[in-house]
């Protein structure tokens, strides 16, 4: 690029580091009442706060729109709206940032789980001591729903407790690192071997709703569901019955349809319910980590250089080689 870009960065605490950007770089806060006015002025857009909505209705219909955005998020669901889909934007992710720590955080779930954890903690709370046998975890059996980066480092950490792990993804086809990928035609029959189940599918129009009424059904009265991808994957009132009905051992949400949970949502009180605050991948550091990784993408920009994370908008997430 040549000569001063505009950089327009939506989110009420942008990153520090931005003053490490190129000297002719124009940094603008996005201002909600302003936004459309904005984005026609702007080069490239940084969504440093993935829950700004505001996008979708601001985008230019026509004329000018920015030539890249990135999200500071591994999904894209809220930006692969019909306008920025047709629109030569370049969209790009945070890949890269947030798989380790969500597959750590679901590896101590699992434990967590079958350890009972929770159990002792609430004994010790009451002073009882109560000896109780818990779930060997070596040798169970866990569907990792979403076969992206995501999927495959939680099938991977999985691997090192001695769980054996199936992936699950769009298509079926053979894999190098893990034999072979189910597609999504065969997840009935996974459900049904499954001790855990991990959703880590990106949310798309394909995806959405997908595990309802008839997916837990489907699997075993002594399984785990945990979901730490998107909320409206989950059918809720499907869950709750589920768990209410104890067709399934227990469930963990990491994200809801609607975030925060408000203090008086029914969701607190579900039985065989952990309800986790968005948090899985938030390590610390992690938002020093979000904003090297935009700064080396911004640099590639710059020079003319292919960027990194590129989302194929059609299908909503970056393509697996």
């Amino acid at each position: 690029m040549d000569g001063i870009s505009t950089l327009l960065v939506l989110g009420d605490e942008p990153p520090r580091r931005l003053d490490r950007l190129p000297g002719g770089t124009r940094v603008v806060r996005a201002d909600p009442r302003r936004l459309r006015e904005q984005l026609a002025t702007a080069d490239v857009v940084l969504v440093w706060d993935f829950t700004f909505d505001a996008l979708r209705t601001a985008w230019p219909e026509r004329g000018r729109v920015p030539a890249w955005v990135h999200t500071a998020s591994a999904g894209v669901d809220r930006l692969v709206f019909p306008a920025l889909v047709a629109a030569p934007t370049v969209l790009t992710n945070a890949r890269g940032v947030f798989e380790q720590p969500i597959a750590e955080y679901v590896t101590g779930l699992v434990l967590a789980l079958a350890k009972d954890f929770h159990g002792t903690w609430e004994l010790q709370r009451q002073r009882r001591w109560r000896h109780r046998e818990t779930m060997r975890v070596a040798g169970s059996r866990a569907v990792v729903v979403g076969a992206g980066p995501i999927g495959r480092a939680v099938a991977r950490t999985l691997a090192a407790l001695g769980v054996r792990g199936e992936l699950v993804g769009r298509t079926g086809r053979d894999d190098q690192e893990f034999g072979r990928i189910r597609g999504r035609a065969e997840l009935a029959a996974s459900l049904a071997e499954a001790d855990w189940v991990v959703c880590a599918a990106p949310l798309t129009e394909e995806t959405r709703g997908m595990f309802d009424a008839a997916a837990f059904a489907r699997m075993k009265g002594s399984a785990y569901f945990v979901n730490v991808a998107r909320g409206p994957l989950v059918v809720t009132d499907d869950l709750v019955k589920a768990l209410l009905g104890r067709r399934i051992a227990g469930a963990v949400l990491d994200v809801f349809e609607d975030e925060p949970l408000g203090h008086d949502h029914r969701l607190w009180d579900v039985p065989g319910l952990l309800v986790s605050p968005h948090m899985s991948g938030d390590t610390f550091g992690w938002r020093d980590e979000l904003a090297e990784q935009f700064l080396e993408n911004f640099a590639r920009w710059t020079c003319g250089q292919p960027l990194l994370n590129v989302v194929d908008k059609r299908l909503g997430y970056v393509p697996v080689p």
